[in-house]
């Protein structure tokens, strides 16, 4: 069997002048006796000038690619395929992510509900319970990417789906400060697989050119989480006098069941990888690992690799993206948790008003997310994430500068179109990452980055500051301006590699190189090994 060529239409993939691998025969392949062992298929040199050993040790969909002839897959076949997944999996990912974000920050609805007096609460005792969750989400991130690799995707999300709606639901039975505390940190712990997990599955399931989108679609229901909590919230507090126990109490009930219907719903709906797809037949499942040959992925390789855990460390990505987190989670540290409490001091609403005018936010969320990433489609969404950046340090300058009321609300909630750059880096971590155990420990330095940004987000807003907090909403104008220059500074490295890789390749180097491994999509290399890696931009 010929190798199928590279997809020369989608962005950042090689030019029309470069070497057609379709044209090289392949010297070596794979077989069922090899799969999963590492003996050694063959060797080749790679963009960086190493010498890389492909063995037996390869991704999952391997087992179905070397079982691949010649199937009829056109256009209208794909477009199909691409409408049956997402009818199956995406309405249940996106409420799951509503759910999750709707959870994260139920302290903030909770804080104008009589939260903060029932544990008597003063100074920066409410920023910690906030800083709390992220210390347990920093703590336990490495550990759950390491379970989502060695085990069944979708069971060890399920459960942790499971035990979060649990713990939240003990939330209503805490006596004391300590006690909310470490249910908050167990809360962290348990939500820190959630992201790594949407990022895989995104991965497995679409082509690159279309996981910005698909992921824009799964994050924007943050907003919708935004709206749902605001709604109970607000239902609950304006009928307080009604209940036997306090109503920030029945909150976290509520949203503790609804959590727990989810990871239900998730341990028996969604397949651990396509090959296990109870919604797909052997046809299509075929055809899944067809539509995403050219991500030069797969669906995952159950073995930690040493050598692709040295290469995440050291690729100035990682950091880059690693920095970029940082600074633009200060930001979302700071609203998710002062949000209610901004509307109600700074902006003089009532405690339930506060509640209500909180759930624009997630209207401004989900339809500026979904808005800007339709145009990812056919524009560089490092330049898409670049516009929304922009727009989100307007805003901020707005909310911290203003002396208008009118403009400084404006700002604060038109500047949620922010989490469009986090679309854009967790898109560009699922389609620039190769190699399955890199992508996980990416993921996770990526998420330290994002859980230490939240962590520091509600300490800069200080109680001595009240009801202005001029001091949190300043950090917020800085962490944007630093979150600029990392979204140019990783265009230039994408740009730079493809450029180089472009560059170097020739006809007498894909003859002695990777392409002549057939199936070579599937053995579970790295963007740096694979010289026919390209980058998205």
């Amino acid at each position: 069997m010929k190798m199928s060529s590279v997809n020369t239409a989608e962005k950042g993939e090689l030019d029309d002048k470069d070497i057609n691998v379709s044209k090289i025969e392949p010297v070596a392949s794979f077989t069922r006796d090899n799969i999963g062992k590492n003996n050694l298929i063959t060797t080749f040199t790679s963009p960086t000038g190493r010498v890389i050993s492909v063995t037996g040790d390869v991704d999952e969909a391997m087992k179905i690619a070397i079982d691949i002839d010649d199937i009829a897959y056109d256009e209208n076949e794909d477009k199909r395929l691409f409408r049956k997944i997402n009818i199956y999996l995406l309405p249940l990912i996106c409420i799951l992510y509503a759910c999750q974000f709707m959870d994260k920050v139920s302290t903030s609805y909770a804080a104008v509900m009589g939260f903060r007096d029932a544990f008597n609460m003063v100074g920066d005792m409410y920023s910690w319970c906030g800083t709390a969750f992220y210390l347990g989400y920093l703590f336990f991130e490495f550990p759950a990417n390491t379970l989502i690799q060695h085990f069944p995707l979708a069971k060890v999300t399920a459960a942790f789906i499971i035990l979060w709606g649990m713990i939240l639901c003990l939330h209503s039975a805490c006596k004391t400060y300590a006690a909310i505390v470490a249910l908050r940190v167990i809360l962290g712990i348990l939500e820190s697989a959630v992201t790594p997990a949407m990022v895989i599955i995104t991965g497995q399931w679409y082509k690159k050119e279309e996981q910005m989108f698909i992921t824009s679609i799964w994050f924007s229901f943050n907003g919708l989480g935004t709206i749902m909590g605001g709604a109970i919230a607000y239902g609950l507090a304006s009928h307080s006098e009604s209940y036997s126990i306090a109503s920030w109490k029945i909150l976290f009930i509520v949203t503790g069941l609804m959590t727990l219907f989810i990871g239900i719903c998730f341990l028996f709906h969604v397949p651990d990888d396509p090959s296990k797809a109870w919604f797909l037949n052997d046809q299509e499942k075929k055809l899944v690992v067809l539509r995403i040959k050219n991500n030069q992925q797969g669906f995952g390789n159950k073995h930690f690799k040493l050598g692709q855990f040295k290469e995440a460390l050291t690729d100035v990505q990682t950091w880059l993206f690693f920095i970029f987190a940082v600074a633009s989670n200060i930001p979302n540290g700071s609203l998710t948790n002062f949000g209610s409490i901004l509307l109600n001091s700074d902006f003089g609403y009532s405690s339930e008003d506060s509640l209500l005018m909180n759930m624009p936010c997630g209207a401004v969320e989900l339809v500026g997310c979904m808005g800007l990433a339709y145009f990812s489609q056919k524009h560089s969404r490092l330049l898409i994430s670049l516009i929304s950046m922009i727009i989100a340090l307007i805003c901020a300058c707005l909310l911290s500068f203003a002396g208008n009321k009118t403009a400084r609300l404006v700002g604060y909630y038109v500047q949620f179109v922010y989490p469009v750059t986090m679309i854009c880096s967790l898109s560009c971590f699922s389609s620039n990452t190769a190699g399955h155990t890199k992508k996980i420990t990416t993921n996770a330095i990526y998420l330290i980055g994002y859980c230490v940004g939240n962590l520091v987000g509600p300490q800069t807003f200080v109680a001595k500051q009240a009801p202005s907090y001029t001091g949190g909403k300043i950090s917020i104008v800085v962490c944007d301006c630093i979150s600029l220059v990392i979204i140019c500074l990783n265009y230039f490295v994408y740009w730079n590699r493809n450029r180089i890789r472009n560059k170097d390749i020739t006809v007498d180097k894909a003859e002695t190189s990777v392409a002549c491994i057939e199936n070579y999509q599937f053995a579970d290399m790295t963007d740096k090994e694979n010289p026919y890696f390209r980058y998205c931009l």
